[in-house]
């Protein structure tokens, strides 16, 4: 009785986990995305108009491209490029660049904090 407890617990427990995981991750495909260089919106993009577009600032700078309806971090001058590895999206959670300060998040998603430093 107890083995047929914890593998119903373990079992639920995995569920949610896969279930948290693609709801942060996959999103719900947003139709926009917010475009914040240290702290201050830059740029919103429809992501149903295909563009690449370059964000500088003081900290770095980013090439955004928006195709078929994702954005991604084209390129990167950050040395990890950890938002370039993650790829093209269009939704979830936001694509950041340390780095450079810059964060990508979609309609939808908590604003960054602009005091954070």
């Amino acid at each position: 009785m107890k083995t047929k407890y914890w593998l119903l617990l373990f079992g639920t427990l995995l569920l949610l986990g896969v279930v948290l995981t693609a709801v942060l991750f996959t999103g719900s495909g947003s139709t926009r995305a917010e475009i914040w260089s240290d702290g201050k919106l830059v740029k919103t993009v429809n992501l149903g108009i295909d563009q690449i577009f370059t964000v500088d600032a003081e900290t770095g700078s980013n090439t955004i491209e928006v195709k078929d309806g994702a954005i991604r971090v084209m390129e990167a001058d950050c040395p990890d490029h950890i938002c370039m590895e993650r790829g093209a999206c269009s939704g979830g959670a936001p694509i950041v660049c340390l780095p450079n300060r810059l964060v990508i998040r979609f309609a939808g998603a908590a604003e960054p904090d602009a005091s954070a430093g």
